[in-house]
């Protein structure tokens, strides 16, 4: 229960639900096996897996749901293959060419058929809802199925008025800041190794890994115009992360301390104990670092307008 990567959203005019009247809410959207036509479903699962069957843990006013994505494999080039060699037989049977409009008909007719039989990839989401602060994080290295995720739970509740996290200075200013002037970095913020730059003109991205950021190379670059989109970050004693331009924080790594920390708990085998101590001890440390956070990009956006309203 560490998480990786996080996507983080507003909620705006929130609404407190109890504990009990949301896992009732969850349990109505439960994941349950695609059906044969089904190309992809979502659903809640316990997020302490087979060890539990709760739907929702809640400690503290920290909530942790975790999403089921199931999306049935058909390869398109299965697909194709297979209208390739049932469009020739017809057309050497009936000594014609097949219009495109009966090509595409074949093939919806093969999708159809091939579907229920696919394989069926399934993983995992978790989202955590402090509703103290009223924010939402999803632990994905994807926008899209974060956005995934957030559509789950409006439909789960009925409504959800949410936006991406926003802050007065854009990210890429203040990483492309604290990285042209050292002075300008908060005390508590440390720089990484990695970082990405991009120029404002057609010059493209440039990466740079295990690389020292205060170097003359990058210094260089920054005099030439670019801008770090995105740059590894750590916050002494607590956690390491990569910050990028939409205010993701991906590739988290929490400190040696914090983990000996959590191991420190006594669980006394029980999974569901083991999930919820790592859960609180990551949260308070997520939760402190996003209001630095803020607080290191001047403060948060104010939004005229909301996403996601049903």
């Amino acid at each position: 229960m560490w998480f990786k990567h996080l996507h983080l959203y507003r909620l705006h005019a929130s609404t407190a639900i109890p504990a009990a009247d949301l896992e009732a809410a969850l349990a109505e959207q439960a994941a349950r096996q695609p059906g044969g036509s089904e190309a992809r479903r979502l659903g809640w699962c316990p997020p302490a897996g087979r060890a539990g069957t709760a739907l929702l843990h809640e400690l503290q006013g920290q909530r942790l749901m975790t999403v089921l994505r199931q999306e049935r494999l058909l390869p398109a080039g299965v697909v194709r293959e297979e209208v390739e060699e049932r469009a020739s037989d017809i057309e050497a049977r009936e000594g014609r060419k097949l219009r495109r409009q009966e090509k595409q008909e074949i093939k919806e007719q093969v999708y159809e058929e091939l579907l229920p039989r696919a394989f069926i990839r399934r993983q995992k989401v978790d989202l955590w809802w402090d509703t103290r602060r009223d924010l939402i994080a999803i632990n994905s290295s994807s926008r899209k199925r974060a956005e995934e995720a957030l559509d789950l739970l409006r439909e789960t509740l009925g409504s959800l008025k949410v936006t991406p996290l926003a802050t007065q200075t854009l990210p890429m200013r203040a990483m492309t800041h604290w990285l042209s002037d050292d002075q300008a970095r908060p005390a508590d913020l440390l720089l990484g190794d990695q970082v990405e730059l991009k120029a404002k003109g057609d010059d493209g991205v440039l990466r740079a890994r295990q690389v020292d950021l205060d170097s003359d190379e990058i210094q260089q670059l920054l005099a030439a115009g670019r801008q770090a989109s995105r740059m590894a970050l750590e916050r002494e004693g607590q956690l390491s992360f990569v910050l990028h331009d939409d205010l993701a924080l991906k590739s988290l790594r929490f400190s040696d301390a914090l983990i000996d920390e959590a191991g420190e708990i006594e669980d006394d085998g029980d999974a569901i104990l083991r999930l919820e101590a790592d859960f609180m001890l990551m949260t308070q440390a997520l939760a402190d670092l996003i209001e630095r956070l803020i607080e290191w990009l001047d403060g948060e956006a104010q939004h005229s307008t909301t996403q996601g309203v049903a």
